[in-house]
């Protein structure tokens, strides 16, 4: 049986996954359970871990899977399906010694092509993106209402969302964003850039996931959002 703020801390992590497609920061975690310090998330954190709730990815930073819920939240869930985590991982000539989640599948009627536009920076910002290199199967599950876009992370600077280079991220396209989002940003009509985005009085801050990056602020003249994030794929080779 968990805690209540154990419990607490599970349904956060598994809410801001269907919500977002990748976990949440240590200080997000904190600030919704109300903890005074870090380090009573990561205490959360391993007892949900020797409980078989969630699981660790390993050598990424912060990345976390929902392996189960608590009984009472089951029903909401599909129970015959089975619970699916947010990012989906291939795995090419390599027997996981955990079960892996689904690779994502060539031809399925429940996934739908979504058109690779390129690379997007999680790190220093590069040439805006806009042509379609080729297309990718998504399951529907990740998909919501609305057009949707894929595009490649190259660069290090949100791997505390979860997001690593080589990543391919799956894109909803928006003009709009609600503060905490990570956007596709697009800067000076000529750099796109994969951040959080967060409002600073009158400008806009485009927030990195690593201390390594310098948080970026602009006058909301200068930045357009081209799609918020619903989800990622992760292959490994």
């Amino acid at each position: 049986m968990l805690t209540r703020k154990q419990q607490e801390l599970l349904l956060f992590i598994h809410e801001r996954m269907k919500e977002s497609g990748v976990p949440p920061s240590f200080d997000e975690m904190k600030d919704a359970l109300d903890l005074a310090s870090k380090s009573g998330i990561h205490r959360l954190i391993t007892a949900l871990e020797e409980r078989g709730f969630i699981r660790r990815l390993p050598n990424r930073a912060r990345a976390l899977e929902v392996i189960k819920l608590p009984e009472a939240y089951v029903p909401t869930l599909q129970p015959k399906r089975g619970f699916s985590p947010s990012v989906i991982e291939g795995s090419l000539g390599k027997k996981p010694a955990m079960p892996a989640a689904p690779s994502v599948p060539a031809n399925d009627s429940a996934s739908a092509s979504v058109p690779v536009m390129g690379r997007i920076a999680a790190g220093v910002p590069i040439s805006a993106i806009q042509n379609n290199t080729h297309d990718i199967s998504v399951p529907l599950e990740m998909l919501g209402s609305g057009e949707h876009y894929a595009l490649e992370v190259k660069g290090d600077s949100m791997i505390e969302a979860g997001i690593l280079d080589g990543d391919t991220v799956i894109i909803r396209n928006s003009n709009t964003a609600n503060p905490g989002d990570i956007v596709v940003a697009l800067v000076d009509d000529e750099e796109a850039t994969l951040k959080r985005f967060r409002r600073k009085g009158g400008s806009i801050a485009l927030e990195a996931a690593n201390p390594a990056y310098e948080t970026r602020i602009f006058p909301p003249d200068r930045v357009k959002v081209q799609g918020k994030l619903v989800g990622l794929i992760r292959r490994y080779h």
